[in-house]
C-alpha cells in the first residue's frame, strides 16, 4: 500500500531539508517531521483513506494475529523523519503505567484531546530511537553531577555557586532533583540572563534560540551526544532529552505523549515532568546495528532495518505489519505486483501479505514489530 505521508510544520523544523529529500520545492515554512504511520493525530493515507481507519476495518489482516495479541488492534510503532533547524523542547516520556494513569485522569477531567494544556494524548508509553542521516546533535540523560559542577563552575557566574556546591556534596539523585527544581522555577530567569553570555558550543546555540528560557539552565545538566550518519540513540521512559540539529529517522511506540519543561512554545508541565523524570545519571544509550544493519534497542514495538538494495532480492516474510521508507534511489517491492518507491516515498505491507521481495539501487529503511 503506497502511503501519502503528512508533514508536521513545527517551528523548530528546517525549511529546506525535507523538500530536498523529497525533491519538491520548499514552501518557505518550517517542515519539521514526516510521519509514516497510523497515529490519529496525523495518519498516513492510502488513496485518501487514513491508515488507522484501514486497520480498524481489518486489524487481523493489516497487523497479524501476533501483533494484535501483543499490542491490541493498533499499529504499535510510528516512523518519522526529523529535520531539525533549531532545538526541540527539553522533554521526557512516561512509562506505560504512568501514561495509562495520566490519560485516564485527563479523560476523567474532560480535558479535550486538542486542548493546549492537555499532557497525555493517549494511554501508551513512547520509547523511541533516532538514527542519524546527517551529523546529528542532541542532549540525552543526566551527566554525572560532579562533572556538571565543574562545567558550571567554569562559566564563572556567581549565581551558580550554590548549585555547584549541591551537585558536589549531595547524593546524585537528590542533587539533580534539587538543582533541576530550582532551575525550572520562574525565579531563575535572571540567572539565565547572567549565564547566557558565558555559554559556548551547543549550549550557546540553545540560548540564542530560546533567550531567557529556564530550559537553557536545565540543558546544562545533560550529556551532549553527537551521532554520525548511521549511528543510533535510544531514549527510554524518564530519560530527559533534547534534539538540537540534524536530519534523522525516528521510530517510536505509537504515542504522542511528551512532557516538556522548556525550550518550546508548546504546553509546559513542570510538575508532571518532575514526577516522571528519572533522576539517575546515565550515559547516552547508543544502539549498535547488527552485521545486517538491524537496529534493535530491546523493545517489542519496533526494530529498524536498513536495506542497501541491489538486483538480488531481500525477502520480507509476512505475518507482521511492515512500513517501508525509501531514502535513496529506487526500491521495488514485489508481491503479486511491483510497487516502485523513489526518494522520500513510503509504503505499508499488511501482515496478510505472505512474502515480498525488495530490489533496487537505493537505500530503504524498514520498520517491523520486534516480536517473534
Amino acid at each position: 500500500m503506497p502511503l501519502t505521508t503528512p508533514i508536521r510544520p513545527y517551528d523548530w523544523g528546517s525549511r529546506t531539508a525535507l523538500p530536498e529529500l523529497l525533491g519538491v520545492e520548499p514552501t518557505g515554512a518550517p517542515q519539521a517531521e514526516l510521519w509514516a504511520g497510523a497515529h490519529p493525530a496525523a495518519p498516513s493515507t492510502v488513496d485518501g483513506t487514513p491508515l488507522n481507519v484501514l486497520i480498524e476495518r481489518d486489524p487481523a489482516g493489516m497487523l497479524g494475529e501476533r501483533s494484535v495479541e501483543r499490542f491490541g488492534p493498533e499499529l504499535p510503532y510510528l516512523l518519522k523523519i526529523l529535520a531539525i533547524e533549531r532545538p526541540l523542547s527539553l522533554q521526557v516520556h512516561p512509562t506505560a503505567e504512568q501514561a495509562r494513569a495520566g490519560f485516564a485522569d485527563e479523560e476523567a477531567r474532560r480535558i479535550p484531546l486538542d486542548d493546549f494544556t492537555r499532557t497525555y494524548k493517549d494511554p501508551y508509553h513512547k520509547p523511541e530511537m533516532v538514527c542519524a542521516l546527517t551529523e546529528f546533535h542532541g542532549l540525552c540523560g543526566f551527566r554525572d553531577p560532579k562533572e556538571t559542577a565543574d562545567l558550571l563552575e567554569g562559566l564563572g557566574v556567581a549565581e551558580l555557586r550554590s548549585w555547584v556546591e549541591t551537585l558536589r556534596s549531595e547524593p546524585a539523585g537528590q542533587a539533580l532533583r534539587s538543582v533541576l527544581t530550582q532551575m525550572l522555577d520562574e525565579s531563575s530567569r535572571p540567572i539565565v540572563e547572567a549565564v547566557e553570555p558565558s555559554l559556548t558550543s551547543v549550549y550557546a546555540g540553545i540560548a540564542r534560540a530560546y533567550p531567557g528560557d529556564p530550559g537553557v539552565l536545565a540543558a546544562l545538566l545533560l550529556n551532549h551526544v553527537e551521532l554520525r550518519p548511521g549511528e543510533a540513540l535510544f531514549l527510554d521512559a524518564g530519560v530527559p532529552h533534547c534534539y538540537l540539529s540534524g536530519l534523522a529517522i525516528e521510530v517510536m511506540a505509537n504515542s504522542d505523549n511528551v512532557l516538556r519543561c522548556g525550550l518550546t512554545g508548546k504546553h509546559v508541565d513542570v510538575p508532571e515532568l518532575m514526577r516522571v523524570v528519572n533522576f539517575v545519571p546515565s550515559a547516552p544509550h547508543r544502539v549498535e546495528p547488527t552485521a545486517d544493519f538491524q537496529y534493535r534497542p530491546g523493545v517489542d514495538e519496533f526494530a529498524l532495518i536498513r536495506h542497501d538494495l541491489t538486483d538480488d532480492p531481500h525477502e520480507l516474510h509476512g505475518g507482521l505489519p511492515q512500513t517501508l521508507l525509501c531514502l535513496e534511489g529506487e526500491a521495488h517491492v514485489t508481491t503479486d505486483r511491483t510497487l516502485t518507491l523513489t526518494r522520500g516515498e513510503a509504503a505499508f505491507v499488511p501482515a496478510a501479505v505472505p512474502a515480498a521481495g525488495l530490489t533496487g539501487s537505493g537505500v530503504l529503511y524498514r520498520v517491523v514489530p520486534a516480536i517473534s
